[in-house]
This record gives C-alpha cells, structure tokens and sequence, in this order.
C-alpha cells in the first residue's frame, strides 16, 4: 500500500488537475533502484555507457558523479590503466572534457579503419544536393534550407506559408552563387566578386564588400563573425562584417577555382577545396601563406566536413565518388571509401510518413593504388555535399536518395 494513502491529511476532491499531479510524483523504476544496486550495475559499464546513463535521471548522474566511476573508466580507456588510477590533478577533469577527447579519438580511428556500412533510401521526387546534420537529424534539400536564392533574389520558406520572395527592386543583385545565413543577416557571393549582405528583416542591403576580382564561388563564417570566401579565380580573402573593406588576402597556390571551404572553430584553420582537386589548410591566425597543400583527389571537391570539435579529420567528397579521410594536420589521405554494390540487402521499414525501401551495402576501403576510374560509377556516384556526425556521415549525390555511411568499431 502506498504509505502516502495513510496520511491524516483531508482528503482532497478528484479532479483532472489531480490526477496529472499524481502522475508526475509517480516514480520510475529506475528511481526505486537503492544507491548500493546502482553501484553494482555502474561498475560493469565503460565510460561511454556511463555518459548515457547520467542523462538518464538526476539520481543516476548524482551516484555516477559521487562514485568518480567515470573518472576510473576514463583512465582505464586513455592510459591502459588497469586500476583507474592516476594523479590527482587529472582526475579532476570535468566529465564532459574526458568525454569529448575520448570521443574525438574513438571517432577519428572509426572513419580511418572501422568496418562500416552504407544505408541509402529513396527520400526525394527529384534530384537532391543539399545536406547537414545536427543532433543525430539529418536535413536535405535542393539549394539551402530556410532562405534560399533564386536567380538574382533571396527566397525564405516557412513551413506553414508560401513561399516569400524579397520584392523591393534595390535587392536586386547581380546573380549570386554562394550564400550563408546568420540570424539575422544573409550574406551572397555574387558573381562580380563582391559580396551582399542582406538584413532579413528590414529586407534591405546593409554592406556591399568588394572581396575578389572574380565571382564569389564559397564562403564560411567564423565564430567571430569574421567571412571567408573564395573565387573562381583560386584566391582566398578574409573580411570582417563590421567592416566593409576586406581585411586581408589570403592568395593561393591553387591553379583552379575554389570550390568549397570549410572552417574548424576548434583550431582556427580554414580548409579550401578546388575544382582541381586540391584541398589546402590555412591557419587564419597565420595569413601569409597555407600550411599545407594536398592533392586528394583527380576531380573537382564538392564539399567537406568534420564534427565540431574535431582538430584530427577532414572528410572530404567530390565528382569522383569516393570519400576521403584527410589527416587535418598533414592533409595526408589516411582512407578511400566507395560502396560495394555486390553486398546489397534489401529490407522495409514502416515509418509515420509509410513504408521505405532501405538498401545496405558494405563499405568498400581502397589502396592508394586502386584505379578508381575503372570501378563502376554505380558504386561511387558523384558526392556532391556531406555532413559529419559521430562516426557517421550523410551524402547527398544529386540524385533521388539519401546515404548514411555508418563507422563501428
């Protein structure tokens, strides 16, 4: 009997309101588990499984915490120490700082030499090229996802209206090919070199920045705010958005246009892809010249990526098909991966939205001396945009489907 059900209090009327009361003062299971059980399960899971359950209920995460469980775990796993014993100061570490470096490892050795798989379904009527992930959700698309241009306009989509086309005649501009969005501001590299910064909602065009002398092919946003953007022409220029005059060029060493670029707040490097090929690395403290240079691939690069905090690996995808591992640091490729079409399993799945069709392939690693142009193109159709999640990424190929390479370990 619930002892709460003996109470001298007066007994109250029934009521909805009461019963939703009651509903949320009723404990889980895991809540009625005593401290010295919790113990015993906590002691047979690894660090990993340990972030888990501390999301799971206050009183997990307090136990795990007091118990220093993940302090053990993390030792045993980073320095191969039976014990879990190191010196004072280290176990002092913040749960989420050992979390996140372990992580950062466990994800860079996944993508170089895991077993993976290739999961692809039809997601779309018509070509899709677009892609990002966040959170484990991946969005795909045509073009970019929320405001959008269309020839010479800015477009906004909103979920519940049509959509919205900026209608004053002095936002024409001249065709632009490159946008990126930062609440509450749209910046276009346009094809005359310069760059169009728009305030979305006054619909007006705050700063006109003369970046290049050739059309703006790329741009990335710093933390800062800082922007930078590539050309046609293989050059590479910063700007600060409180500025309307570049703050400085950057060059290049490429004899091709810059095709996409790519920003890691972590380190501060900036990485560049060419339709030649190349991908290249600046330090944006450093910029005089890039630290390194790396041609990765025989084809254009259309997109790159890596997860947030990632300093180690760079994936990297273009008109060849094939996904690249890039070391950030060397920019050496450290892994190829095409699809094998011969494994291909077949299997349903019934979602909210009706039935899916899903394909898993096994993940295919090349040598350096694989020819890749006589492997069939079915097995490496082109990659035109990728996102990074934990050891996973999405690919998008200019056609009906969406693919998930999955790294386990």
């Amino acid at each position: 009997m619930d002892p709460s059900a003996t109470t001298s209090s007066p007994r109250q009327p029934f009521t909805a309101g009461t019963a939703t009361a009651k509903k949320k003062k009723k404990k889980t299971t895991a809540e009625f588990l005593s401290h010295d059980v919790l113990c015993i399960i906590f002691s047979f899971l690894d660090l990993f499984q340990l972030i888990r359950c501390s999301a799971v209920s206050t009183s997990w995460r307090k136990a795990i915490n007091k118990l220093k469980l993940n302090q053990t775990e993390y030792f045993k796993q980073r320095y191969n120490d039976p014990n879990g014993l190191q010196d004072a100061s280290s176990s002092q570490r913040s749960l989420s700082e050992q979390a996140e470096q372990l992580a950062m490892e466990r994800h860079a050795l996944a993508l170089q030499r895991a077993p993976a798989s290739v999961i692809q379904w039809k997601g779309h009527s018509v070509g899709v090229n677009q892609c990002r992930m966040k959170m484990g959700k991946v969005l795909t698309g045509v073009g970019d996802k929320v405001v959008g241009l269309v020839g010479t306009r800015i477009c906004i989509w909103n979920r519940t209206e049509t959509r919205n086309v900026f209608s004053s005649r002095e936002n024409l501009f001249t065709k632009g090919l490159c946008m990126r969005y930062v609440d509450p501001e749209a910046v276009i590299g346009c094809e005359d070199g310069k760059v169009r910064v728009f305030d979305l909602y006054s619909r007006k065009c705050s700063q006109i920045i003369k970046m290049h002398e050739g059309p703006v092919t790329c741009l990335a946003f710093t933390d800062d705010q800082l922007l930078v953007s590539g050309s046609s022409l293989g050059t590479l220029s910063l700007s600060d958005l409180s500025s309307d005059q570049r703050v400085v060029l950057l060059g290049s060493t490429f004899s091709a246009g810059i095709k996409t670029l790519c920003f890691n707040p972590s380190s501060y490097m900036v990485f560049a892809g060419s339709t030649a090929g190349n991908v290249s690395c600046w330090d944006l403290r450093k910029t005089n010249r890039s630290l390194w240079e790396t041609r990765v691939s025989p084809n254009v690069v259309y997109s790159m990526h890596h997860l947030r905090n990632d300093t180690s690996t760079l994936v990297v995808g273009g008109i060849d098909g094939v996904l690249r591992i890039v070391d950030q640091v060397t920019g050496e490729v450290i892994s190829r991966c095409i699809m094998d079409d011969s494994s291909t399993v077949l299997h349903r799945s019934t979602e909210r939205f009706g039935t899916v069709q899903i394909e898993s392939k096994k993940l295919k690693r090349l040598s350096e001396d694989d020819r890749i142009d006589l492997m069939p193109r079915a097995s490496r159709p082109q990659i035109t945009c990728l996102a990074v999640g934990m050891e996973k990424v999405v690919t998008t190929h200019n056609d009906k489907y969406i693919r998930v390479w999955k790294f386990r370990k």
